[in-house]
């Protein structure tokens, strides 16, 4: 299976990076996951400020503890209160470089992206000079409506059960609700159909299932 998943990709990226590339984005794929970690670090310069925000497409490439390893970084996760934590997820959004996945993209080349406290969405808007998008090809869909879809029935149920004791109606059912929840985490949803200024945000396509 796994080969004619990576047969389907092959097939399916030049579309999407066309498309990408068409509205201003930088655009690259990668087939394997090494390949998206030395292709991502290749784009950061090596004297920014990195800071991300939740991604778990990130953290199986390897490129949070890259990045820590090998660049100044922004870290909530060492916030010691939530108060502090506010402040560094503000002081991530005048970071030189910022890290993300996307919810979804569609295969005209928009991103899909739905957040709770909203950092990661806005550093993707303005914010951060450079911005590293990593996606695996698990995440494209046909169209914009598909993308907004993706994100709120199968992206963030299953991201809510990362969250201990959240207590959202998707948390606790698997499902979408709709919820106004106190905890909600689909807050905002942003549809990024451009890039500007150009090249600011690079997406990097991996040909492997990548978060969720």
């Amino acid at each position: 299976m796994e080969k004619f998943v990576k047969m389907r990709n092959n097939k399916a990226k030049d579309k999407v990076l066309s498309n990408l590339k068409k509205r201003k984005f930088e655009a690259y794929y990668c087939e394997t996951k090494k390949e998206a970690l030395e292709m991502a670090l290749s784009l950061i310069p090596e004297d920014d400020v990195v800071s991300w925000g939740g991604s778990v497409s990130a953290e199986e490439i390897g490129l949070i503890d890259a990045v820590k390893k090998s660049r100044k970084v922004i870290d909530r996760d060492t916030a010691k209160t939530p108060e502090e934590a506010f402040e560094l997820r503000r002081q991530g959004l005048l970071a030189d470089s910022f890290i993300m996945g996307t919810n979804a993209i569609s295969e005209d080349g928009q991103l899909v992206n739905i957040d709770g406290t909203g950092n990661r969405v806005a550093a993707l808007c303005f914010g951060p000079k450079n911005v590293i998008v990593i996606c695996g090809m698990n995440k494209l869909v046909k169209t914009v409506e598909d993308a907004y879809q993706r994100a709120h029935t199968v992206a963030a149920p299953i991201n809510a059960q990362r969250f201990e004791g959240l207590g959202t109606p998707c948390e606790i059912s698997g499902n979408c609700a709709d919820c106004l929840s106190d905890n909600c985490i689909c807050c905002s949803v942003v549809v990024t159909r451009a890039c500007k200024p150009a090249g600011k945000i690079k997406v990097i396509l991996v040909g492997e299932s990548l978060g969720f």
